[in-house]
């Protein structure tokens, strides 16, 4: 279990044999410090807590999950965040640089054979039963062309040797984003799945099928099961009506137990109710930021969402909003949790604290409008506030009867309730609450105490599929380490603002808006030959007891605190033994009930092609997906600044590593040449290591903790962003090109966006800064392109714009990789937009540099005695 006083560990599950006949697989050894310093692979469950991808390969498709065809890449558009719908074109860059709005090589669907097959049927044995000349071959050879983003593989192969297989410093693994949206819908199915009743699978399109009986071959167990006749068939073409015998993903929706007559449109979607909770205790600059910001996020709520307005200060006020041409509250005693009694008559009194927009929009204006900044002269860190009843108290408005009541209906909401904190300090009155002074004698006694209080407090609002999102803001330290577990073990988030303006309203309206499905459980079943060592994500392992209903089930179980389109598991595998099979399969059972009241079961089956040669294995990484993976293994580990330190350390050993048993040493010396199929691994790590996840940019550790966990649960596209920065200088005519993320931008007649994932600068050279009319040209198209390629981001990035040289141009700066100092050769290797200019203009750009002593990627490879790879 978690450690009360360090909300960012995981945990160890318990994890059963993948073969039940044998022994335990024993516990991996302990990190020793003299082995080579990455990471060792744990089952290690992180329930901590949303770009651009590019091609790797691009003669190669694979088929949804696996065999390789030849063709041309599905190119692949995902949200959130989005890929940028750009008012201008963007250009892409001049050169080998990979430039990205292509996605990771996609598992693609193909639509012709893409694997070899024999003139005879592979036989398989099970006790007495021989398939021979009657299996149909799988029928995957018939699946329409497209693409799965919902399961991303750090590669589409995968070794054969164990030796090979499962090297730690490059690791196999995938992502698994469970609530995101698919462009094109799933497959409905509206009946009861066939399943294995040996393991639990369900049936897929790798599935042998005996067409005159109807059985079915599990490709999980191996294992023969009855379909009941329903697939019996003349041919596998016969097989196809089937959508689970013909899709690689699809959606079993049962709606007959919750709500008859399901139809997916939005009429039919019953709003969850939202209800704010406000701190009280703000001076008049960040209250006059607050109030603008919540009067645009109460006219952006539909008309049916029902909302509740609740304030915390030493008392907690919850205003009835039946009131219509007054701010009236009920006041209850912040010091204690609120008795049943006070809150039976508050809930069934004559007050109305949860209403539609449509009838109470203009008192929450009214209500808005009217609350006042703090008077007494205290400092901001030392005024009460009593949070932990405040959120006690919009439960049990959430719970109890509304204003649907009085008309005998109660509805029950579709998907999760939310509870969205404005917080501009400390929690320091009443119930989960620390003192004001760190020098108080018993703090960490009381802080352990406060921290089990607020996670009791968010498990109890899972349990009413309650989700707390907590946003703060201000110049006042929240402490950050006692409020997260209230929004992690709830499902929630946490972000740090920097005042209640823009970024805060955006995040106000985009938490809101967020669609979370509730009840959600993650099946992960895999071929007897790989086993999951380690799931990372916003979720705890849940211990179903299936074995009365599926005698052999080893599958790993998850319960997901919420099923949101902003989150992502990342899982990592290992080889038990040499697999002998040409194939490995994946299956991932996503079940939910959606927001619509529907339990859905959403099953994804992957095949992926086993390989002998070392070198066809490194071609099917996917650095991206690779670096993402390594990331979030890296940053669970990274629980302070002193562990980041530590870690950085093993982002080189890492390298070293992969140099050592996947590359080759240059002749006559004792350097290592990096391998050439990765080549873009290397320079995302190089980020990871110097940028604000493990570097030295962010100063204070309540922003470094708050970023942590956001990526650790973040989807891909999110984590990819704040791992490496995307760049896109400003061209005339209002396009964009894209270059890597490298100081050479720095271009005094030029603008540069930098997209980091949490932050996206705007910065205007100073020459460009000089001519006024080209230089608001500029920043107008930079802030458009911002909010395009952040439309769909939550939590919504800060956007910031300056000007070369200012004091804020070392944000900027300290995020881009500073190849000044590298030989012009290898600058032009790296950057080759370099060779569009002038002399002058080189000349021009390396005395704008200013020395320090931060080392270039390419001194840094040398360093680890490393050659770095060309670029792609």
């Amino acid at each position: 279990m978690a450690n009360p006083t360090q909300p960012n560990v995981g945990f160890t599950p318990e994890r059963e044999s993948p073969n039940p006949e044998k022994s335990p697989i024993p516990p991996p050894p302990s990190f020793v410090a003299a082995s080579p310093g990455f990471p060792p692979a744990k089952l290690h469950l992180q329930r901590d807590q949303a770009s651009s991808r590019s091609v790797k390969t691009p003669s190669v498709v694979l088929s949804p999950v696996n065999g390789v065809t030849t063709g041309s890449p599905v190119p692949h558009m995902s949200t959130p965040p989005g890929p940028p719908v750009f008012t201008s074109p963007v250009r892409p860059a001049a050169g080998p640089f990979r430039t990205s709005p292509a996605s990771p090589q996609p598992l693609a669907f193909s639509s012709g054979s893409s694997l070899p097959t024999s003139s005879s049927p592979p036989q398989f044995s099970n006790g007495s039963f021989e398939l021979q000349h009657q299996v149909s071959d799988s029928i995957e050879d018939h699946v329409p062309v497209g693409e799965s983003s919902i399961v991303l593989f750090s590669a589409h192969k995968v070794l054969k040797q164990k030796k090979q297989a499962n090297v730690p410093s490059l690791g196999f693994g995938a992502l698994v984003s469970p609530g995101r949206e698919v462009s094109m819908g799933p497959q409905v199915i509206q009946r009861d799945p066939h399943r294995c009743q040996s393991c639990g699978a369900y049936a897929n399109i790798y599935c042998n099928i005996l067409l005159g009986s109807g059985q079915w071959q599990c490709v999980i167990c191996r294992k023969l099961n009855a379909s009941d006749g329903e697939y019996i068939a003349h041919s596998k073409e016969d097989l196809r009506r089937f959508p689970e015998l013909s899709l690689p993903m699809f959606d079993y929706v049962q709606t007959g137990n919750k709500r008859p007559g399901f139809v997916p449109v939005s009429d039919s979607r019953m709003s969850a109710p939202i209800v704010l909770v406000i701190d009280e205790c703000l001076d008049e600059p960040h209250l006059h930021h607050l109030q603008s910001s919540l009067h645009a996020f109460v006219d952006s709520l539909p008309p049916t969402t029902r909302l509740g307005i609740v304030l915390y200060g030493r008392t907690v006020s919850v205003y009835d909003l039946s009131e219509e041409s007054m701010a009236s509250a009920d006041v209850l005693p912040g010091d204690k949790s609120p008795s049943q009694e006070s809150l039976k008559a508050l809930i069934y009194g004559t007050g109305i604290y949860l209403s539609p927009m449509h009838t109470s929009l203009a008192v929450a204006h009214s209500i808005f409008s009217s609350l006042r900044a703090y008077k007494l002269n205290i400092p901001e860190a030392s005024r009460d506030r009593c949070l932990g009843t405040a959120v006690e108290v919009a439960l049990a408005i959430i719970q109890g009867p509304s204003a649907d009541l009085s008309r005998g209906v109660v509805k029950r909401a579709g998907g999760n309730s939310r509870i969205i904190v404005c917080a501009g300090g400390p929690n320091t009155y009443g119930p989960g609450s620390v003192p004001h002074s760190f020098s108080h004698p018993n703090y960490p006694y009381m802080e352990k105490t406060a921290i089990k209080w607020m996670e009791n407090l968010g498990r109890e609002a899972h349990r009413h599929n309650t989700i707390i999102d907590i946003l703060c803001a201000g110049t006042c330290p929240v402490r950050v380490p006692i409020v997260h577990p209230l929004a992690k073990t709830s499902g929630g988030v946490l972000v740090l603002h920097d005042d209640f303006g823009e970024a805060f309203g955006v995040n106000l309206q985009r938490a809101s808006a967020r669609s979370a499905g509730s009840h959600g459980l993650l099946e992960l079943r895999t071929s007897d030959d790989i086993v999951i060592t380690q799931v990372v994500g916003p979720g705890e392992e849940s211990h179903v007891d299936t074995h009365e209903t599926f005698k052999n089930d080893t599958a790993l179980y998850i319960q997901m605190l919420s099923v949101e389109e902003t989150q992502s598991f990342s899982l990592s595998m290992e080889t038990e033994g040499d697999i002998k099979s040409d194939f490995v399969f994946f299956q991932f059972a996503i079940q939910y009930s959606n927001v619509y009241q529907a339990d859905v079961s959403r099953v994804i089956t992957v095949r992926l092609p086993t390989v002998d040669s070392i070198s066809a294995y490194l071609e099917s990484v996917q650095d991206e997906v690779a670096t993402v993976l390594v990331a979030k293994r890296t940053l669970l580990r990274a629980k302070n600044h002193s562990d980041a330190i530590d870690m950085r350390a093993t982002i080189d050993e890492r390298i070293k590593d992969i140099a050592l048993k996947f590359g080759s040493q240059l002749p006559k010396s004792k350097l290592h040449s990096f391998p050439k199929e990765l080549s873009l691994l290397p320079e995302l790590l190089f980020h990871l290591r110097r940028g604000p996840l493990l570097g030295s940019i962010i100063g204070h550790e309540d922003e470094r903790s708050v970023l942590r966990n956001l990526f650790l649960n973040a989807s891909f596209d999110l984590s990819l962003r704040m791992v490496a920065p995307r760049c896109l200088m400003h061209r005339e005519g209002g396009t964009f090109e894209e270059l890597p993320a490298y100081d050479l931008a720095m271009q005094s007649d030029a603008a540069v966006v930098l997209d980091h994932g949490t932050d996206v600068f705007i910065w205007l050279g100073a020459e460009l800064a000089a001519d006024e009319g080209r230089s608001a040209a500029a920043l107008a198209a930079c802030r458009t392109l911002a909010e395009e390629l952040t439309e769909y981001r939550f939590p919504a990035p800060r956007i910031l714009a300056f000007k070369e040289g200012s004091s804020q141009a070392r944000y900027f700066v300290s995020r881009l990789i500073p190849a000044h100092k590298d030989p012009p050769y290898e600058q032009e290797a790296r950057f080759p937009q370099l060779r569009s200019l002038t002399s002058e203009q080189r000349t021009k750009l390396k005395a704008s540099f200013v020395h320090f002593d931060d080392p270039s990627f390419c001194e840094w490879m040398r360093s680890l005695k490393v050659v770095p790879p060309q670029p792609s």
